[in-house]
């Protein structure tokens, strides 16, 4: 049996896409390591059908943090049984890629976004320049690349002449069962539910903007449930604008109880802005997380969201990142009930075509042949 050590840097409660990948790799007679950090303050991991390894560090955020992990990682993976080096992300790649070559090992780069053009990376000269050179270092060590959106499949081979596989970030086939009913989790049921969620709910992704939006919206409500940096000054807005009967903020669910919030949620938001060029080419899981939900969406001009959108017809795109643009989506949604229901039909018939089962297609021909 083959055996496959996944690298990420956070604590693997939420990464349904490394879950996927991992439960792939299983089912295919790998047997599979999924390597992450534990935070204090990190939920139990409930039983999986591979093993996970979760790092107590010393550090949590900053350079200091990658520092540490990466040298972490470094050590555990010279040392454990394997064949194949999974690296998700560039923070986890140099120690992949060092040992790749000292172990002789099958090392796949599995890239969830275009990590040089992440805000937080851009905004920070130094940051920038490690990261990138990082990336010039191991890139050119790579015989297997894959990522999530065309934007990035194509950016990677503009800059490294590398042609990475695509393999889009989308929930399997088949709908969970509602355990949950609105009255359950807290949903007005004389109100237009939206929501927004996310595990990185930071600066530029409209979080500010929706809920500015609901001091228009009195006969919708809103919920945010994730985590990331922008929380806490929503909260704030919140309280300062008087909204806290228009908006709940919910701490990061399980994917099942997420599952059950957007499906009984009546329209889902992605409004990132156009901060960088990590947020320009992105495809969040979301987006088709509200379409396997039924639930039409309400997205930011960027191309590989409205893409989607435009193509299914399952929902808005926005023609600004506004309260503004955000209340006239809503109310396209609202006052227009032919068109929402056949956003909803719409939805039902892309998520037939929209499965993580047609990407393993690709993962297939990656890992099995």
């Amino acid at each position: 049996m083959k055996r496959a050590i996944l690298s990420v840097t956070n604590d693997l409660y939420t990464d349904a896409r490394v879950d996927k990948m991992a439960m792939f790799l299983t089912r295919n007679g790998y047997d599979v390591t999924l390597v992450g950090r534990r935070y204090a303050d990190s939920p139990e991991l409930a039983p999986r059908a591979y093993h996970t390894h979760r790092m107590r560090l010393l550090f949590r955020k900053n350079w200091i943090f990658y520092a540490e992990y990466n040298l972490r990682l470094f050590f555990y993976l010279l040392f454990k049984k394997c064949d194949v080096l999974i690296a998700n992300d560039l923070d986890t790649l140099l120690p992949n890629t060092l040992v790749s070559k000292f172990r002789r090992k099958r090392l796949v780069y599995d890239s969830h976004e275009y990590f040089c053009g992440e805000l937080s990376v851009t905004s920070n000269p130094a940051a920038l320049k490690v990261w990138r050179a990082i990336e010039r270092f191991c890139f050119p060590k790579l015989k297997t690349v894959i990522t999530v959106s065309q934007s990035i499949v194509d950016q990677y081979e503009q800059e490294y002449g590398m042609r990475a596989h695509l393999v889009r970030n989308i929930p399997p086939a088949g709908t969970p069962p509602l355990k949950c009913s609105k009255t359950d989790l807290g949903m007005p049921t004389d109100k237009f539910n939206l929501i927004l969620q996310g595990n990185g709910l930071n600066e530029g992704r409209g979080g500010e903007e929706s809920v500015m939006a609901m001091q228009q919206l009195p006969d919708a409500h809103l919920f945010i449930i994730g985590s990331g940096t922008i929380i806490p000054k929503l909260r704030r807005m919140v309280t300062e604008l008087h909204l806290g009967d228009r908006i709940t903020i919910v701490p990061r669910q399980t994917q099942d109880m997420l599952f059950q919030y957007t499906a009984l949620a009546d329209a889902g938001l992605a409004m990132d802005h156009d901060v960088g060029p990590n947020a320009r080419f992105s495809l969040p899981n979301k987006i088709f997380e509200y379409i396997k939900a039924g639930t039409p969406q309400i997205v930011s001009n960027l191309p590989e969201r409205a893409r989607i959108v435009q193509q299914y017809q399952v929902g808005v795109v926005a023609d600004e990142i506004t309260p503004e643009a955000i209340v006239k989506a809503t109310r396209q949604l609202q006052s227009n009930p032919d068109f929402y229901m056949q956003c909803k039909e719409n939805c039902k018939k892309a998520a037939q075509e929209l499965t993580w089962e047609n990407e393993e297609k690709i993962l297939e021909r990656i890992y099995l042949y």
